[in-house]
Formats: C-alpha cells, structure tokens, sequence
C-alpha cells in the first residue's frame, strides 16, 4: 500500500497513462505478413515498450491502436507460403527465385482491469484484446520441375487481399514496484476465432492457438525523468489441425529506453528481436525447419494530458512509435508504425503524495 501511495504525483501519471501502450497486447496483430509457419507468427514485435512493467492504477484502462506493418520476403518466404495453400509442392519442383509482398492496417482495442486489492504483492491485471482490419500480399514466382519425364517452368503471381476480424488475445499480469524498480510477469494466448483459410494467401487469424509467457522490467525515475523496460519471453504454438503443422518455439524481446522533457512529453528509442528457436514439425511441414528472425530499432514519443470523460476525470495518452527492420531470415522485413490512444484512471490526489512524506 505505501509503495503505491509513493507512486503519486506526476510519476504516477507516467505509470498510469503512459504504461497504457504496453497492456496494448495485439499478439497476432499482423499475423498476414510475418513468419513461421508460411510466414505467420503468434508473437507481434514491438506490442510491448517504455514503462512495460509499471503498475497501472485502479479500475479500467481502454486503448485504441492504430498498427501498420509494411515488407517483403524473399524465395525461402515465398516458397513457404506457396507450400502453405497448396500451389508449390517441393517434392516435384524447385522455386527458382520468388518474392512476397506485404501490407497490414488494423485498428486494435483492448481494455485491461487493474484490481485494487493486492496479489502475491503485487498488482493485477486481466484484459482482452480485439482486432478488425485490413491485409493483403502477393507472391510472385518462378518455379521448375518435373512431372515424372516431363519438364515444366511456371511464373504464376498470386495476391489477395481481405479484410475482417482476428482472433482474441487474453492477457493477465502481475506488477510489483519497489521505488525506481519495476518488475512484471505475463501469460497471453491466442483464442483462433478469427478470420483464417488454410488455402488463403492472406489471413487475419492464425488458424492456431497459442500461449506465450515472460517477464518485464522497468526503470524509471522521475528525479531524472530517465526510463528503460524490457520484456522477454517465450511462446508455444499449438497444432493448426487445418494444415498439421506446428511451428517452433519462439523467444522475443521488446525493449524502450525514454526522456521525460517535462511531466507530460517523452522522447526516446524502441527495439526489438524475434527468433524461433524450435523447429516447425507436424505432417503438413513440407519446408523443414524453418527458423525464422528479424531485428527492429526505430524512434518514439509519448504525451499525457488530463481528460474529461461523462464517468469522471480521466488521464489521456498519445503515444507514436515506429521501427525499420533488419537482419530478417525466414520471414518478411520491412517497417511498421504504433500509433495509440489511452484512457487510463485518474490521478491519485496530491494530498496523499503530501501525507506519506512527512
């Protein structure tokens, strides 16, 4: 209870509002353009940022998001997703050369409930997250074989585009703050309602469930207006039983580093790494292994400001923060852009900042 009283002040309303962009968990978010298996990945590099692990104040937290996510892919990707829906059957051909291409825009709302009543210490959190949206991709190909004695060369170019709802994505946390330090654990999933056709080129869904765990930390001061989070963790994919196979093991880590010019602005740098870790298996893994990575390092800024609302007075947050991708392997790179909108809960009144330091 003290370290949450010591929490008020213009620090808490760092904590609160602009905490707001991590619990934005839109794992699967861009599930159309990314990798394992045919180039889609549970896990969306950069859902997590600056001031990850702080604690949020009681009550309902509520965001809007805004994510694009724009590349391309060479032969490997490309032969992954022919091999995916059916129009590239390794066994009888070899894909020449090839390229995807790749496009995503959703908009993304989630709404986490932080509980007053303390757990193990801690604070915490359940929230769900939701998607609709908008993707589209186009593989191109040059592809040769043979049908028993019978040579063939093809160059078929393949788009699609859909747009619709994706799957739903359950977050719980735990939050601890010890003065400057801040530590958090998480689980999220995956719940495979979205829209999702093994023989579509794009999907929004990812045909599979999935669960994902890890810890976060974060650094804040608000003497020096200095921060730093990062946040690891593992998922596990389960079987899409529409095409039996299952993709690796995956490891991630988001991080955020930032400056506080004055209590309401901060500027700073995002990062992230990606890698699949364990190998595709299952019936339907017709590509082998297929290890996927990619690196992203990009800017960001955030701004808090207070905010009326017909329950009440509010906190709001903007934040903008996008990454350039590098160092991609089995998996499209290119770059992608968060632009989010929060309302967290009000700001704890000065007159209990005053009362627990004297």
């Amino acid at each position: 209870m003290a370290n949450h009283i010591r929490c008020t002040g213009w620090s808490s309303r760092v904590r609160r509002a602009a905490v707001a962009t991590a619990v934005v968990a839109i794992a699967g978010a861009c599930q159309a353009a990314l990798a394992d298996e045919g180039g889609v990945s549970f896990w969306v590099p950069g859902q997590f940022g600056s001031l990850a692990a702080t604690p949020l104040g009681p009550g309902w937290t509520v965001s809007e998001t805004y994510y694009h996510w724009s590349g391309t892919g060479g032969a490997d990707v490309a032969a992954a997703r022919l091999v995916s829906i059916g129009r590239f059957d390794p066994r009888v051909s070899v894909l020449a050369s090839g390229s995807l291409n790749a496009h995503v825009d959703f908009m993304v709302g989630d709404a986490t409930y932080a509980f007053a009543v303390p757990a193990l210490g801690a604070e915490a959190t359940i929230g769900m997250t939701a998607l609709y949206g908008r993707t589209d991709a186009t593989v191109s190909a040059n592809i040769v074989g043979t049908l028993g004695p019978i040579p063939f060369a093809i160059s078929p170019t393949i788009g699609q585009a859909v747009t619709g709802f994706g799957d739903l994505y359950p977050m719980a946390t735990l939050r601890w703050n010890k003065g400057v330090d801040n530590y958090m654990w998480y689980v999220t999933g995956d719940i495979p309602v979205g829209l999702y056709s093994s023989s579509n080129l794009a999907n929004i869904g990812i045909g599979h469930g999935a669960i994902d765990t890890g810890v976060g930390y974060t650094y804040l001061n608000p003497q020096t207006g200095y921060e730093f989070s990062a946040v690891t963790g593992f998922t596990y994919n389960f079987m899409n039983e529409a095409t039996q196979y299952q993709s690796g093991v995956d490891w991630h880590l988001d991080w955020g580093a930032s400056k506080w010019l004055n209590k309401q602005l901060f500027v700073g740098a995002v990062g992230y790494a990606y890698k699949e870790i364990g190998c595709d298996s299952g019936s339907g893994d017709k590509v082998g292994c297929f290890r996927s990575q990619v690196l992203g390092i990009g800017p960001q800024v955030g701004f808090i400001f207070p905010l009326e609302t017909p329950i009440g007075h509010m906190q709001g947050y903007i934040n903008l923060k996008a990454y350039a991708e590098f160092d991609d392997h089995d998996r499209p790179g290119g770059w992608d852009a968060w632009l989010t909108f929060a309302i967290t809960p009000p700001v704890t009144p000065p007159a209990a900042e005053r009362l627990v330091h004297k």
